[in-house]
């Protein structure tokens, strides 16, 4: 295995991203890979995943999960994913450069709920829009850039509406889990950046005594409790998708002595870092 995580440009291409947009069918990457994708990241890509029929069982930044048709999976770029179909698994994968649709990908836009991992059930009839952007893809029309453009936008509005609604169903609502809500992105995009629960609390302008009650409140849990749940869980990605020591992993997390990051592991998983990373299979190679 690499020092670090495969970061691919489309399942393993490595070259520019040569249009608008991209959609295949599961079925056609999938079945010349033995129905696996190897667990990798798009650092520039976002991908939007329909399963319509069959199984999957999927893992996202560590975390494994099954899926039942007719199911939805969101992976923002950065996310570490890989994915095993059932046999004859039919549905799409949507594939955006991030960084071409700012109205759907920017920190302030209204799709922020596409921002996270996420694994919701389909809406009736996402498949017919799918299934128009495949035929979109495959024409000739002057019109076809803008007509993909149009519909991926649709597509992902649809989509993070259905996020949306499935967060509220459940979270408490109100302004104040709002603001534990932003905290927790916060939390999840500046795992690697040292912040302290001062620093996150002046970013939303809150106190530090107010946003600890707030994560109580709503999280059940402190704000320094919650922020080193992430770098946990940063650290099981590193261990099991890189080589890097794990003296330089704690350090990379802002853990500057060894012992006390190793003691704090284990608290979080009942398992030293050694024995976590030997508990997961090496082997795979790239798909």
């Amino acid at each position: 295995m690499d020092s670090t995580i495969p970061a691919w440009q489309l399942y393993g291409e490595r070259r520019v991203f040569p249009d608008v947009m991209h959609i295949e069918r599961i079925v056609d990457r999938a079945a010349g890979l033995e129905w696996r994708i190897a667990p990798h990241r798009h650092l520039a890509l976002h991908q939007i995943l329909f399963l319509q029929a069959g199984d999957l069982q999927l893992t996202v930044d560590g975390q494994g999960m099954q899926a039942a048709p007719p199911v939805l999976v969101n992976i923002p770029r950065g996310s570490v994913h890989g994915f095993r179909f059932s046999v004859g698994a039919e549905g799409y994968v949507l594939t955006l450069p991030a960084d071409d649709f700012p109205e759907i990908f920017a920190a302030d836009a209204p799709t922020a709920a596409l921002a996270q991992p996420l694994v919701i059930a389909a809406p009736e009839g996402i498949g017919t829009e799918f299934a128009r952007i495949a035929d979109l893809y495959q024409c000739k029309s002057p019109l076809r850039r803008l007509s993909l453009r149009a519909a991926s936008v649709g597509l992902a509005c649809r989509i993070a509406e259905a996020a949306t609604e499935a967060a509220q169903s459940r979270q408490p609502a109100g302004r104040d889990a709002e603001r534990v809500a932003r905290f927790l992105d916060r939390v999840r995009s500046t795992a690697r950046n040292r912040m302290s629960v001062a620093d996150h609390a002046a970013a939303l302008g809150l106190s530090p005594r107010h946003l600890a009650r707030l994560c109580r409140d709503h999280a059940g849990e402190s704000p320094k409790a919650l922020i080193e749940a992430e770098l946990m869980r940063e650290a099981c990605r590193s261990l099991v998708y890189t080589r890097m020591p794990v003296q330089r992993i704690a350090w990379q997390l802002g853990y500057d002595d060894p012992a006390y990051f190793a003691r704090r592991f284990r608290a979080h998983t009942g398992q030293t870092a050694s024995d976590y990373r030997a508990a997961f299979d090496g082997g795979e190679g790239e798909a």
